[in-house]
């Protein structure tokens, strides 16, 4: 009988604060991974925003290669006389 106090006395004093540490550890990083995916979901929402103008740039680079082919047209005119 005074093992089975001394028992439940181990495992009252040692093993359940052992047990409490380590939950508390565990919780602590989960709270912490949830701060960061919070985190990363408000910026990546913020950065979708920002990317809705990208298939405007088609749109520019075939201006970009209209203006180029003129302006060489151009100079290509202009250098007999120069």
């Amino acid at each position: 009988m005074v093992l089975w106090w001394i028992g439940n006395a181990i495992l009252l004093l040692v093993v359940a604060p052992v047990v409490i540490l380590l939950a508390n550890r565990v919780i602590r990083a989960g709270v912490e991974i949830t701060e960061y995916a919070d985190d990363i979901l408000e910026h990546g929402v913020g950065l979708a925003g920002n990317l809705d103008p990208v298939p405007a740039l088609l749109d520019t680079k075939s201006l970009v290669e209209t203006a180029t082919g003129n302006a060489v047209r151009y100079v290509t005119a202009l250098r007999p006389l120069v």
